[in-house]
């Protein structure tokens, strides 16, 4: 039967792939790459580089296929809708790929950027796969560093305090307030940089773009203070280069006791 790796490639630096990862690279026949169009060229790249390194007598093929677009503008009710679209175009892709690319006794692999199980889509893309019925194969998924463990090691600090809780959530989610009870929070997938609303509060944020990479970027302090520093330069990054991907941790300063 089939096999799949999802293989777990970090946030951009070669240097972390995991021993693991590198086996999985080297027991791969075939290697499916979404391109994302000429805007994000230099991440289908980064993946080659990280072929070209690890396994430099080569014995794979690597097939490429066009990236579905997203409705990014979906909003409101109309958000999951779209989301759910774009999944199953997705699956289509990921099926045609996996029965036409893929011999019967080989494997295959999708390399993650990041962590499979961090906001990614491809474990539930394949079960959708795999729940039609078409294709039979089995996977195994390959653990990554995280762009959210890349953003804490960058700035030497720790994702929570002592005996406290740190969340992940979205900008989409933050914008509609920091959740209760909890003073560290990871922000990923925020267009819109939705910290700005907490700028009169007594807030760190600890923000990286592009971690992992050369164009990587780092800043931190208070809100007011590196708010509008982490606006220019993102606003810069992103029309040099077409895209960015940015990830960031809110600290919440805990409240001092009133004496009396």
């Amino acid at each position: 039967m089939r096999e799949i790796h999802v293989i777990g490639i970090g946030a951009g630096d070669p240097d972390q792939l995991t021993l693991q990862a590198v086996r999985a690279l080297k027991s791969t026949d075939v290697f499916f790459l979404l391109d994302k169009g000429e805007v994000k060229s230099d991440l289908t790249q980064l993946r080659l580089e990280m072929l070209g390194t690890h396994i430099p007598d080569g014995g794979y093929r690597v097939v490429e296929a066009r990236d579905p677009e997203r409705d990014r503008a979906a909003g409101g009710g109309a958000y999951s809708p779209a989301v759910g679209d774009w999944r199953t175009a997705r699956a289509d892709i990921y099926e045609r790929l996996i029965r036409d690319e893929l011999g019967e006794e080989q494997t295959g692999a999708f390399l993650v950027w990041g962590d499979p199980s961090l906001y990614d889509s491809t474990l539930a893309i394949l079960e959708e796969v795999l729940a039609r019925g078409t294709v039979r194969f089995g996977y195994d998924v390959v653990p990554g560093i995280s762009s959210v463990s890349a953003l804490a090691a960058r700035h030497r600090t720790g994702l929570n305090r002592v005996a406290r809780p740190v969340q992940i959530t979205t900008g989409r989610r933050l914008a509609e307030g920091l959740p209760d009870g909890v003073d560290d929070v990871v922000v990923m997938l925020d267009a819109h940089q939705a910290f700005r609303r907490y700028a009169d509060e007594d807030i760190d944020i600890y923000w990286g773009a592009y971690l992992g990479t050369p164009d990587e970027i780092l800043v931190s302090g208070p809100i007011a203070e590196a708010g509008p520093r982490i606006e220019r330069l993102r606003a810069e990054a992103r029309e040099r280069k077409g895209w960015i991907m940015d990830t960031y941790l809110l600290r919440r300063h805990p409240e001092v006791p009133k004496e009396g």
